[in-house]
């Protein structure tokens, strides 16, 4: 199976009503994508307010062989379900979707919280391995947003998963709350399958500073910033597939191009990548040259990893939209609040008065908190 997948989260609409689907131009983009050989699709219960599912059955299902193509979709984890409600929203999806299986079917958007109390309390891993029984999915699977000690925990517990969708890019790579290597290591520890989401991180690695973009032309003058940032993903052993968003034609006209026949990075392309990072980082709002002098604190608490995620969000196309904002509150699950509304004057003091740390963490707390995504978290 080629190695692009066609994310079903940003289709063309046709108004600002998310469930308004330009249904004609989804069908010309589904029929190009198939043509070019590429065959995995990816929705979930809520994408467009539950209106993915629909659309794809009708772009697809409706409209070419079931086996000319595989089919994922998600449980959604988050909106809280009892146990009694789990067979009825999943025979809902395979209505909607108009069909009998779904090749991948994941849990969404599992955390530590999530995994704690929703996913134990409804046993939705069992309910999974009884509809793989009956025939009706085929791989057992899950999203994740979390640290990677949490997602070892659930992988020892839970051998049946056989593939995990993560956030995987390589700006996120080393990057503290979503710990993109740590949590790819931890999947081919288990001998499970990396399903990548966020290749190019909303959009943000599609447009590269200007010095690095000079620096990829010159490589390769047909290649976009976007088509190294999938390559580094799909590049990594045991990735079964990197899902892009896609919202026109002409965005799977450029990714089926270079993905038809993917070559695997270059040492120079991934120096080039790891320039990129860096000149990224050289835009944060806040900057320091040793974020780890942060953490020294009488909290004990990693704030740098707070501020980086801030300072990522406000570089992004739309910071409200971030994969970061899947991560702090469990984060702070862990530790004492009253961190929060510490006092971090000696922090200030180690960075040489870079910036002001109390100032710069309370906004960046108050940023993450106001739109997290965890909205079913304290």
């Amino acid at each position: 199976m080629k190695k692009l997948g066609f994310g079903l989260m940003r289709l063309p609409v046709r108004s600002e009503n998310p469930t308004d689907i330009d249904q004609e131009t989804f069908n010309r983009m589904v029929d190009r994508f198939l043509e070019q050989g590429f065959t995995y699709f990816d929705t979930s219960y809520v994408y467009h307010n539950g209106a993915s599912e629909t659309a794809i059955r009708e772009a697809l299902v409706k409209r070419h062989e079931r086996g000319s193509f595989v089919l994922a979709s998600k449980f959604p984890t988050f909106m809280m379900p009892d146990e009694a409600q789990a067979e009825g929203i999943f025979h809902e999806q395979l209505e909607k979707c108009g069909v009998e299986f779904f090749d991948y079917y994941l849990l969404h958007n599992v955390n530590r919280y999530l995994y704690a109390t929703e996913i134990q309390n409804a046993r939705l891993f069992e309910h999974m391995k009884a509809w793989k029984e009956q025939g009706k999915i085929r791989h057992i699977a899950f999203s994740y947003h979390d640290d990677a000690a949490h997602l070892d925990q659930i992988l020892t517990e839970h051998p049946e998963v056989e593939a995990v969708q993560i956030a995987l890019n390589y700006y996120d790579w080393e990057e503290p709350f979503i710990q993109a290597r740590k949590c790819y290591e931890v999947i081919r520890k288990h001998g499970a399958q990396v399903i990548v989401m966020e290749p190019v991180k909303g959009g943000m690695l599609a447009r590269v500073p200007e010095d690095v973009a000079a620096r990829m032309r010159q490589w390769n003058a047909a290649a976009s910033p976007a088509s190294y940032a999938i390559r580094f993903a799909a590049s990594l052993e045991g990735v079964l597939v990197v899902l892009s968003g896609m919202s026109t034609l002409e965005q799977v006209e450029d990714n089926t191009s270079y993905m038809r026949d993917m070559k695997p990075l270059a040492e120079g392309e991934r120096a080039l990548l790891q320039d990129a990072k860096e000149a990224f980082c050289k835009t944060w709002k806040y900057n320091y040259e040793d974020f780890a002098a942060l953490d020294e604190n009488a909290y004990g608490v990693p704030i740098s990893g707070i501020l980086r995620a801030y300072n990522s969000l406000l570089i992004q196309p739309n910071p409200t939209f971030g994969a970061e904002l899947n991560y702090y509150k469990s984060f702070r699950s862990a530790y004492d609040r009253a961190f929060e509304a510490g006092d971090y004057a000696k922090q200030t003091e180690a960075i040489g008065g870079a910036f002001d740390v109390n100032a710069a963490l309370r906004e960046a707390i108050a940023f993450e908190t106001e739109n997290s995504f965890q909205t079913y978290m304290d």
